[in-house]
């Protein structure tokens, strides 16, 4: 008897998450159980030192709808990810925490809006119990650039997501862009839709986030204002500095020329003409930059089937043909 098709994948980052990984995946089971929907669950291991990765094993050994990837250390979330929507098999395909922060019970409500056919659905976080100054103040603020920046009006980029499974696996993500997940799809042309979320504390154990990744969050704001602005050529924006520092080098000359040829002022010892010759070689300078990003980007681009990461095994269990028949 064929495999049924997979409605429903849930992708799941686990580092050090022992005391979380059980509850999260009776509740997971729970509710998709429940709502009738064929699903999997893919939990990325991302170089655990706890019993993580036991666990795994141990509940991969009992529901066989339970992938196990593990990766050969430890890679940060956006490449654990991006390993997980890789190796998802899903029409649609779920990102949340293992944390239970993102709670279970409200993938149902996320399923029914992007069946209505869009490309992805945002849990828009309500009543959020984090810190005011560490967590829902920069949150505001970076959710404020980012609108501003991609002109997606989604207004909680980060939280639980949910997108088209086709979509999920072309992306190509770099480290920080899962926080950028609604602007990148937006900014392919896709269709992004909100639900309300809500946001309870962390489950068990201590959060691995700190003020740090705010300014991670602002380095990653400036880069998509930079590709969204320019298209993604650097030498656009590093070509429009350079002629602009070319042109004020050229007038400041010009000006100098004139009161050379017509009043017989010196040139080469009064200020401007130094500040000129400075605002020639910063023009080269920014040039030259534009054109090795150029290169640089031409390289990456063609290299974007290289995975950032290694996966040392995979652990599913093989569904048994009888059960299949009897289910």
């Amino acid at each position: 008897m064929p495999e049924r098709a997979i409605e429903l994948s849930v992708v799941t980052p686990m580092h050090n998450e022992e005391l979380c990984i059980r509850e999260f995946h009776r509740r997971v089971t729970s509710v998709l159980s429940e709502f009738g929907i064929e699903y999997e669950i893919v939990i990325v291991n991302d170089g655990s030192t706890d019993s993580t990765g036991a666990i795994i094993r141990e509940l991969a050994d009992a529901d066989p709808r339970l992938t196990g990837v593990f990766l050969a250390r430890n890679r940060g979330q956006c490449t654990a990810i991006y390993a997980g929507m890789q190796h998802s098999r899903g029409k649609y395909v779920v990102i949340m925490d293992g944390d239970l922060q993102h709670p279970p019970e409200e993938l149902p409500a996320l399923v029914t809006k992007i069946r209505e056919g869009w490309d992805m659905v945002k849990g828009v976080r309500t009543n959020r119990s984090e810190s005011l100054v560490l967590r829902r103040i920069p949150s505001r603020i970076a959710n404020y650039l980012l609108r501003a920046t991609s002109k997606c009006d989604v207004k909680d980029m980060g939280g639980l997501s949910i997108l088209r499974g086709d979509l999920a696996r072309t992306l190509h993500l770099r480290e920080g862009q899962h926080r950028l997940l609604p602007a990148l799809v937006h900014g392919l042309g896709g269709s992004v839709a909100e639900v309300p979320t809500s946001a309870p504390p962390r489950f068990a154990g201590k959060s691995h986030y700190g003020i740090g990744r705010s300014v991670d969050v602002l380095f990653d704001i400036i880069l998509l204002w930079f590709q969204n602005s320019f298209k993604q050529r650097p030498v656009y924006l590093f070509g429009r500095i350079a002629l602009f520092l070319f042109l004020a080098a050229s007038v400041i000359m010009a000006w100098l020329l004139y009161g050379k040829i017509f009043y017989g002022e010196h040139m080469g010892t009064r200020p401007p003409f130094l500040g000129a010759v400075l605002f020639y070689l910063a023009s080269l300078g920014f040039m030259s930059t534009g054109f090795i990003l150029e290169v640089l980007s031409n390289v990456l681009a063609a290299q974007t089937d290289a995975k950032p990461y290694q996966v040392r095994e995979i652990v599913r269990k093989q569904r048994d043909p009888a059960e299949e028949a009897t289910d």
